[in-house]
């Protein structure tokens, strides 16, 4: 059987998902924390694991990092009810071989569990779409190093006189970049130039 360990710092989804799961897998622990299932890999060394995203001690995108650099060979499925681009990139980027969002189906997730077993990669459709689309994107949404840096400070909360003192440039340069930020993310406020950022993941 498919040896399989449930990461998520909630006591109750982990002992629900186990419920559902050990007629057809071997589910041979569980970790609450990024930090702990790190530990639990090494010992443990499981088929997959299905890995929560946000969680006190050590989050899910660090921890998978870490324990496929000690355990390539473990399948990491992340589970969860964030499906942002910047968690999705992130994750995939860390080395998840899916991406499945908390309400899919038993059967779903049994299937999932399989495919990625057999090193194959799995994405709810939801997410599937939101990497294609990413990937569509044009190359005009991409922001410049300096333009990047202007709306990280917008992020911040700073003014458009207090950015132009911290990068040395006037506040006019300021505004300048900003309207091209807000052309290459098709938007018109400070507010969604950081939002829209922020979900691209380009800040």
């Amino acid at each position: 059987m498919i040896r399989v360990m449930i990461v998520d710092d909630h006591p109750v989804v982990r002992e629900g998902l186990r419920g559902m799961l050990d007629s057809e897998v071997s589910v041979i622990g569980e970790a609450g924390s990024g930090d702990e299932a790190v530990v639990r890999a090494r010992d443990l060394r499981p088929d997959v694991i299905l890995m929560d995203l946000r969680m006190p001690g050590g989050d899910g995108v660090g921890a998978i990092t870490r324990i496929l650099a000690d355990r390539p060979e473990s399948r990491v499925i992340v589970l969860t009810t964030y499906e942002s681009d910047q968690d999705i990139v992130r994750a995939v980027e860390a080395g998840a071989a899916g991406y499945l969002l908390k309400d899919t189906s038993r059967a779903d997730l049994l299937s999932a569990i399989a495919a990625a077993a057999r090193g194959e990669t799995v994405l709810s459709p939801s997410v599937a779409t939101k990497l294609v689309t990413r990937l569509r994107a044009p190359v005009a949404d991409s922001l410049s190093p300096r333009e990047t840096e202007v709306l990280s400070l917008v992020a911040r909360g700073l003014t458009n006189a207090e950015i132009g003192r911290e990068l040395f440039i006037s506040e006019t340069t300021v505004k300048t970049h900003l309207l091209r930020v807000f052309g290459k993310l098709g938007v018109s406020d400070r507010t969604a130039a950081v939002t829209t950022a922020l979900g691209r993941g380009l800040l």
